[in-house]
């Protein structure tokens, strides 16, 4: 059976996952810090999902972060990350000039000292880090076709709130495979 983390699971328990969170108070299978997943062996997992979580790392030390997701990896396994997509925020602020649907998307809920979000990301520079972390193929990838599509997590944020059909996706859905196969 393939082994599957989900990091920064939060609220949303995946089943046949390892849940990774460092919050005590929500349901894990593993409590610890995704920065340095110190309770997880290198090269044990064939996928790791990562859904709005980079952006809460520092902006000097998410390429780092990066590295470490990938040593956890499989030769050939899969790093999907969810991160809200500044390009995106950018135009539709634009567009509309409503800063304040966007504000949570570039500074974070601030609902606790770890809902803050500390660097911004663009296609091209989360590309560039993935390739710098081992990683090959990025590519995008669509939140209806995996195998967690029924948890609506922020991988599924749009402008307007739940416009899925017309609106505007406002998170960038990338994935990478780590080389070695």
């Amino acid at each position: 059976m393939a082994t599957k983390l989900h990091l920064g699971c939060g609220r949303n328990y995946m089943e046949g996952w390892v849940n990774v969170d460092i919050a005590t108070n929500v349901r894990a299978d593993v409590h610890d810090d995704v920065t340095v997943l110190s309770a997880i062996d290198n090269e044990s997992a064939d996928l790791i999902y990562a859904s709005h979580v980079l952006e809460h790392t520092g902006r000097n030390s998410w390429r780092d972060v990066l590295k470490v997701w990938a040593s956890k990896l499989k030769p050939g396994g899969i790093l999907r990350i969810a991160v809200p997509n500044f390009e995106a925020a950018v135009s539709w602020y634009a567009s509309t000039g409503d800063i304040l649907a966007i504000t949570g998307l570039v500074c974070g809920g601030q609902r606790n000292p770890q809902d803050f979000h500390y660097v911004i990301l663009d296609e091209k520079l989360l590309s560039a880090g993935m390739h710098e972390a081992g990683l090959e193929d990025v590519r995008a990838w669509d939140w209806r076709t995996t195998d967690h599509a029924q948890y609506d997590d922020y991988s599924q944020a749009y402008l307007p709130h739940m416009s899925k059909d017309s609106g505007l996706l406002v998170s960038l859905n990338l994935e990478a495979r780590k080389r070695g196969v």
